[in-house]
């Protein structure tokens, strides 16, 4: 199974770190306010970045590290080239 390491910029202008397995499902989760209770006091506004090609405990990995990351370098993440965001369609 591969897993997404993904980041959701929010209506409130933060940027919202996860992983999972079915990127779509999850924001729609995350719209819909059954996902993480980050999002039980802001919305979603855009999938901005996308990791593919991990297994679950990369996935994980890369999550915390991404997490630690100031918001400058966070920012820098979405112009990489290993942003796959343009393969998902919201």
């Amino acid at each position: 199974m591969t897993w997404q390491v993904y980041i959701i910029l929010c209506t409130d202008g933060t940027l919202y770190t996860g992983i999972t397995v079915d990127v779509v499902r999850r924001y729609d989760q995350h719209a819909d306010k059954s996902g993480a209770k980050y999002f039980r006091g802001r919305q979603p506004k855009k999938l901005v970045y996308v990791e593919t090609g991990h297994d679950r405990s990369s996935a994980s990995k890369r999550e915390i590290v991404i997490k630690k990351l100031p918001r400058l370098e966070k920012l820098q993440l979405l112009d990489a080239e290993g942003n796959e965001v343009g393969s998902f369609q919201l």
